[in-house]
């Protein structure tokens, strides 16, 4: 005779270890290298999770798993009362996951402890339409789309660099985008800054950028810094953002914005531009050189004119601010290499890429250890700019 439900599960729970709620909680107390797995419903995730689990519901189990976790994981699988998660630590051992336990009691026992939760992002239906080339990205999925929504990003200037990358971050679903910039929109500029329009000529900047990024994409939210970057504003205008993307077009401002995000422990995307040759790379505040290794002071003028004077091709700056944007993606979503310690530079007429290592230098005045950054404005230090 079949035996029944009560009886299957009874047998499951002597194949599998179950923990309990104080268990858990000691793991993630410790920082423990484990994995939370919640097989609930959308509907039930959506009310709350345990911090920082992962939601694979329990009819995609099989499907999915193998995306999220390697075999060799600690994993703790959990359920509303702990049946669900029993049954799902069972399908996983016999998929050949050896380190998965079962959470006794499952969410509800968890919160009648009052142990802490999260309320995750659930993604709308319009998002998951939006969205669904990234979610069906298992390196994206729905929690890395949740990142994304999270992120808040800065971008230093809406010019020919800030354009590309403010645009497609935007469009990505990077949740908050702050740009600063003090200039007003000129004919000149739309050759190369692609979020302006020549209807918008005369408006600041930072109002056309905002039209058209939340034209693009309801769910960012647009914060306009009108102003010009100084010694005086820069930690204020930094406060509440991830990282940073740095498009300035002038020495002074690099220099600043180098300091400040050291200041802040920011990453900090830097591209430049300069007629038909661009150059990107990504600093990590304690894990590689910054922008004063890279120059420890600036070029001189006959070798560094501005854009105007020296002109740019067009699609120049969108090549590289896009570079910068996929560096900013990669940060927010754990992916990839970043272009830590590495300077990409690109000549647009042969169409050639050239990887450059970078190293710390030892005697860097804001990053060395024992370094102590004070925050100035830079135009005595700097004689030039490079516009981009």
């Amino acid at each position: 005779m079949a035996p029944t439900f009560r009886e299957l599960l009874a047998g499951v729970k002597q194949e599998i270890r179950e923990v309990s709620v104080d268990e858990v909680k000691r793991l993630l107390d410790t920082r423990a290298a484990v994995k939370l797995i919640d097989v609930r419903e959308a509907d039930e995730y959506a009310v709350g999770r345990l911090p920082g689990a992962l939601h694979i519901p329990r009819g995609y189990l099989e499907l999915r798993i193998e995306e999220r976790a390697g075999r060799d994981e600690e994993l703790v699988v959990y359920c509303a009362g702990g049946t669900r998660s029993a049954l799902a630590a069972k399908t996983l051992k016999e998929l050949g996951y050896t380190r998965v336990v079962s959470l006794s009691g499952g969410y509800n026992r968890w919160t009648d402890a009052a142990l802490p939760v999260e309320k995750p992002v659930v993604l709308t239906a319009e998002q998951k339409e939006r969205y669904r080339r990234h979610l069906i990205l298992p390196e994206v999925g729905e929690e890395g789309q949740a990142r994304l929504i999270k992120a808040r990003v800065l971008l230093m200037g809406a010019g020919g660099l800030g354009s590309p990358a403010a645009l497609y971050l935007a469009a990505a679903g990077v949740g908050t985008l702050g740009i600063i910039d003090s200039d007003v929109v000129e004919l000149s500029n739309l050759q190369r800054q692609v979020l302006h329009t020549q209807a918008r000529t005369g408006q600041p900047k930072v109002v056309s950028a905002k039209a058209a990024l939340e034209a693009l994409n309801p769910d960012v939210r647009v914060i306009p810094f009108q102003e010009r970057l100084t010694s005086r504003n820069v930690l204020r205008v930094l406060d509440g953002f991830d990282l940073v993307l740095d498009g300035g077009d002038n020495f002074p401002t690099r220099y600043l914005l180098n300091d400040a995000c050291l200041m802040r422990g920011l990453p900090n995307i830097h591209g430049s531009v300069f007629r038909f040759e661009g150059q990107v790379t990504t600093f990590v505040p304690g894990q590689g050189p910054c922008y004063r290794c890279l120059y420890p002071a600036p070029p001189p003028p006959e070798l560094a004119p501005s854009c105007a004077e020296a002109g740019v091709l067009g699609v120049l700056p969108g090549l590289i601010g896009l570079l910068q944007a996929n560096e900013a993606l990669k940060l927010i979503l754990g992916q990839g290499e970043p272009l830590v310690g590495r300077l990409l530079t690109f000549d647009a007429l042969g169409t050639r890429f050239q990887e450059l290592k970078l190293r710390r230098d030892a005697q860097c005045p804001v990053c060395a250890p024992g370094a102590k950054v004070e925050l100035i404005d830079y135009e005595r230090f700097c004689s030039t700019s490079t516009a981009a």
